[in-house]
């Protein structure tokens, strides 16, 4: 019998989320569970903004993730244990156009009461409503070796989204 998901407040959270995203890593994940895709980030961040508890993330527009992102209203941020360290390495480098990254991986589908996708082997989901989109304007950059990260010009789009959710699956 599946273990009931715990449900958290975001200042419940025990992860620091420097090694949460920079080191450890996460999937992104948008869609619904007829079609839905996820992809591995190391960039993002949670905290305040406009009094709500939110996360950020980052989608360059040629991931296939990026279209889920835009058509949908929720995305989920999967944190994974090392133990999951191949299956980031593979959604990271595969694009779902390519493969069932689900079906590659093993891992178990969910969604919440939002419909939002996520993953039952995470140790913590955090499940986001966009409320905020806005692409990278590299006329911003005050450091310019930014620069650097764009070597093909393809500016992330950057969603902000209001935790709505945080589960233990």
């Amino acid at each position: 019998m599946a273990r009931k998901s715990m449900i958290l407040k975001p200042e419940q959270i025990k992860d620091n989320p420097f090694r949460a995203v920079g080191k450890d890593w996460m999937l992104i994940s948008a869609g619904t569970q007829e079609a839905h895709n996820m992809m591995t980030a190391s960039w993002g961040a949670w905290g305040v903004l406009w009094h709500r508890p939110v996360c950020f993330c980052f989608v360059r527009p040629n991931r296939h993730t990026y279209g889920f992102m835009e058509q949908n209203s929720f995305y989920t941020l999967n944190f994974f244990t090392e133990k999951y360290r191949k299956v980031l390495n593979f959604c990271g480098s595969k694009s779902g156009r390519d493969v069932n990254k689900v079906e590659a991986t093993g891992l178990t589908v969910r969604s919440d009461k939002s419909g939002a996708v996520y993953f039952a082997q995470a140790h913590l989901v955090i499940v986001c409503k966009k409320i905020y989109a806005q692409r990278v304007d590299p006329r911003c950059f005050l450091d310019p070796s930014i620069e650097d990260n764009y070597p093909k010009k393809d500016y992330h789009q950057m969603y902000v989204g209001e935790v709505v959710r945080c589960l233990e699956p």
